[in-house]
């Protein structure tokens, strides 16, 4: 019944356990500091309020300080991927065995998935991308964000489009719209049991029996 697939990146084609997010927030702090002169023990928890009441630190600093998304965005994802993602085979096998469209929606800008797509040896599967820029001025989980991202996907059925994705705050808004979700997360024993959950992406695969 599953005729497209809406793919989280960050944290979701890899695990979260990958370091990755660990080098974005340093990256994200130094911005802060650097360019906005935060002081360094006020910016963990500035970052934090931005994330819970605008939906990313980006959005925040947007909103508060005007920045220019296009300059944060390429500051903040200048990480080394090459050091933390090699080609994941196992997940090529299974992509391999999805049918079904296969599509990226996330809060990181397009440049930096096309990064991680490569760095993984994927990017074959993806026919698309919607990107932070492309849900300017919103971002998941807001419902706003979806419904942009869902009308450039041109999907019109929700009920035959499946989520899958990290964050739980976004499967709750994807399920609210009528999507059918998956969340991905390595500690999944503390997730609600209503919530069709994964421990890794290389599970996908093993969905298919119970949605």
């Amino acid at each position: 019944m599953i005729e497209t697939i809406i793919f989280d990146l960050d944290d979701t084609l890899y695990p979260s356990s990958s370091g990755i997010w660990s080098l974005i927030r340093e990256r994200i702090d130094s911005f802060m500091i650097d360019q906005l002169g935060y002081n360094e023990k006020d910016v963990p928890a500035t970052r934090e309020k931005f994330f819970r009441t605008y939906g990313t630190t980006l959005r925040g600093l947007e909103t508060v300080h005007h920045i220019d998304p296009v300059e944060y965005l390429k500051f903040v994802h200048n990480i080394p991927l090459d050091r933390y993602l090699i080609p994941n085979h196992k997940l090529i096998s299974v992509l391999e065995g999805i049918p079904q469209r296969k599509v990226i929606f996330t809060n990181g800008d397009r440049w930096h998935a096309k990064r991680v797509l490569d760095a993984l040896s994927i990017s074959k599967f993806f026919g698309d991308i919607v990107d932070i820029m492309d849900i300017s001025p919103y971002c998941k989980p807001m419902k706003e964000a979806f419904a942009i991202a869902l009308e450039k996907f041109k999907i019109g059925d929700y009920q035959q489009t499946l989520l899958v994705d990290d964050n739980i705050r976004n499967i709750e808004t994807a399920k609210k719209l009528g999507l059918k979700t998956v969340l991905v997360s390595e500690n999944a024993h503390h997730i609600d049991l209503d919530i069709l959950t994964i421990n890794k992406i290389e599970d996908i695969q093993l969905i298919f029996q119970t949605i």
